[in-house]
């Protein structure tokens, strides 16, 4: 056998793309999976398959097919019962079969953190009816933000400031739905100081931490992200001991290995649960030139129980999304060499990733800047990534 390992990879994207990288580097074959032919991580995958990840017998299909000794979810929309099923049957399913279930949506998350665990979360309430959610919102108040219980990238998600929303909120809910389940979240809006997310990775040794990452939204999707994130000690304690708390409990009947996406809302040092991501989360790009073991050399390496070193920053570093603006399958990107000449000679360095997606569409990440300033602060480094990213111009064909 000439490789390490064979994965199997459930998703495609820009996440898998660069797990893909990481993967291989420590000799592992790779089978890309997604719904569509050329999605970024099959350019670099040793196989792929096309066929959707809800399709029950599809998937079960390609398992049997390539036999993967590791089976890696890169997203939420996937038929999880099949997924517990062959964890029964000797399969590795990454980081379990039961995080995978509980994680495809939202409200099972939720109730895990929030009732069986009883971290801090925000009020909130599930509602399968725009009667429903107009009902919450007047148990819970506005402002209040509704999302589906099943989405991605922030889609679907809207702020109801008041009542006469609630119609125009459901149905931009059901329309960013994936799956097949019409449920959305209403949850009380926080009125937080920032947000953070915490990579936490669960692993043979142990569970360890990277430093925390800020991130601002639009649409309810990540714009830019930036680490370390400044929190107090005691906060960044509660936010550790959280995750650890949570990320233990998804472990199932499999090892739970692989790295963790815990977001929170911080108020002062009071720290408050929002979501988690069994997987390398997309604020986490910015590792990519933060850190020397990126969020996704880190997965690789939890998943093939291999060990953790201690991690840290290398300096003050972040990242800023390049996005499209329209649909089109024709098209190409100008800037790249002004965005890379903005590495400077005082310990500033810029790098850009280009994700490959075949087809642009209205805010569709392209692309992410990173920079990092070793002698700076956050909020330089911030600006030269952001500096970077407008560099980078997508040209549309006719």
């Amino acid at each position: 056998m000439s490789h390490i390992a064979k994965i199997l990879l459930l998703g495609s994207g820009e996440l898998g793309r660069e797990f893909v990288i990481s993967a291989k580097r420590l000799g592992a074959y790779v089978i890309a999976c997604d719904a569509y032919e050329g999605a970024p991580a099959m350019q670099l995958a040793d196989a792929h398959e096309v066929f959707s990840m809800l399709d029950a017998d599809a998937l079960r299909a390609a398992i049997e097919k390539h036999k993967p000794d590791y089976i890696v979810p890169e997203i939420e929309a996937i038929r999880t019962e099949v997924l517990a099923d062959l964890e029964q049957e000797g399969y590795n399913i990454v980081p379990s079969a039961y995080a995978a279930q509980l994680t495809m949506n939202r409200d099972a998350i939720r109730d895990l953190a929030s009732r069986d665990l009883g971290l801090l979360t925000s009020r909130y309430d599930y509602a399968e009816s725009r009667e429903e959610l107009r009902e919450i919102a007047e148990k819970i108040g506005a402002p209040l933000v509704v999302k589906p219980v099943m989405s991605s990238s922030g889609k679907g998600q809207s702020m109801v400031k008041d009542l006469s929303e609630i119609d125009a909120a459901w149905d931009y809910a059901a329309d960013g739905m994936r799956g097949d389940r019409v449920r959305v979240i209403a949850e009380q809006f926080i009125d937080f100081d920032y947000e953070i997310t915490l990579l936490t990775v669960s692993a043979k040794g142990g569970i360890y931490f990277c430093p925390p990452i800020g991130h601002r939204q639009e649409r309810g999707d990540y714009q830019e992200s930036w680490q370390p994130a400044a929190m107090s000690e005691s906060a960044l304690r509660v936010a550790q001991e959280m995750a650890a708390k949570v990320v233990k409990a998804l472990a199932g009947k499999g090892k739970g290995w692989g790295l963790f996406g815990v977001e929170f809302f911080v108020k002062g040092d009071q720290v408050i649960f929002s979501e988690l991501s069994p997987r390398p989360h997309d604020t986490g790009m910015v590792t990519l030139i933060s850190q020397e073991l990126s969020e996704f050399d880190l997965h690789a390496r939890a998943i093939l129980g291999l060990p953790i070193p201690q991690i840290h920053c290398s300096g003050a570093s972040a990242s800023a999304v390049i996005l499209a603006d329209r649909e089109s399958d024709d098209f190409a990107f100008t800037g790249l060499a002004e965005a890379l000449s903005m590495s400077g000679l005082e310990g500033e360095y810029v790098d850009v990733r280009i994700f490959g997606k075949p087809v642009t569409r209205p805010y569709r990440r392209m692309g992410v800047a990173l920079a990092r300033c070793d002698n700076g602060t956050s909020d330089q480094a911030r600006k030269l990534a952001a500096d970077a990213a407008q560099k980078i111009v997508i040209e549309y064909g006719s």
